[in-house]
């Protein structure tokens, strides 16, 4: 699987008719500019973000596009998977996803939502599926599993300000060959009293760039190889995003970085929005 390292986020799209299209314009300004990864859940917006994506991808060609969706933990049995996945696939208009993930661990056996998964990959309705919101025991647990070193991705909370995925389980994912996809890159996950975007030294380090703070902060995550879906929230932010697609942070810079907001020395738990 070749997953792009640069997306768009829908996370809080299609709760509101008023902003609908605004959103679908948002998108399609993004796939426009090359961003042709965007990840949706079932959760957000009880579906009407998926809808939001259905809408904006209808005026392109769907193989060119990596869509992602997530279904709910209460979901991911044999009893609603399936349906689950067909109602999304209904809503974003495509009959198959690029990727399909478990949104986070519920009282369902990860073996039964493993079969399901492996289920709707034989049966061409997704090509790949992973997790979200796994830690490193989840993910150990995981793969001690039938098939369960099929899981492709992990899809983790992680910006500058928020590094606790770097102690155990970055080093345990690249080991297992499972990518790490980044949400709230910029670092909008409401967590924080100190917001980084307001801090002075990344202010003028971004001016020396001529970005925005939001954009380095997104060219952090980027230069790790990491992929990351900042939310596409408008035409104008999604440009901004985009721009960072072939960007090239200086390796002191990013060492300085790197020491502003030093990664743990301990073990964390994981971070979840």
């Amino acid at each position: 699987m070749i997953l792009p390292k640069l997306g768009q986020g829908t996370w809080r799209m299609g709760e509101n008719p008023n902003t609908f299209k605004k959103e679908v314009e948002a998108l399609q300004a993004g796939i426009e500019a090359g961003l042709s990864l965007i990840d949706t859940a079932e959760m957000y917006g009880e579906g009407g973000a998926e809808k939001v994506v259905g809408e904006a991808i209808k005026p392109f060609y769907r193989d060119n596009l990596f869509l992602v969706s997530k279904v709910y933990p209460h979901h991911a049995g044999k009893d609603h998977l399936e349906r689950s996945l067909h109602q999304s696939l209904e809503r974003m208009g495509t009959n198959y996803l690029d990727l399909y993930l478990l949104h986070w661990r519920g009282s369902i056996p990860l073996e039964e939502t493993l079969k399901e998964m492996e289920r709707m990959k034989s049966a061409g309705l997704i090509k790949n599926w992973g997790v979200s919101n796994f830690d490193t025991e989840d993910m150990m647990e995981l793969f001690r599993l039938n098939n369960g070193s099929s899981c492709v991705v992990n899809q983790v909370l992680y910006h500058l300000a928020s590094r606790g995925t770097e102690f155990a389980l970055r080093e345990w994912m690249r080991d297992h060959d499972v990518a790490m996809m980044a949400y709230c890159p910029l670092a909008k996950d409401g967590r924080r009293t100190i917001d980084p975007t307001e801090d002075p030294q990344l202010i003028e380090m971004a001016h020396s760039y001529d970005l925005s703070v939001e954009q380095l902060l997104l060219a952090f995550v980027l230069h790790q190889n990491i992929t990351a879906i900042p939310k596409a929230s408008t035409k104008e932010h999604v440009i901004a995003n985009a721009a960072m697609k072939d960007f090239q942070l200086k390796e002191e810079d990013f060492n300085r970085l790197s020491r502003l907001y030093p990664a743990p020395t301990s073990r964390e738990s994981l971070d979840i929005v």
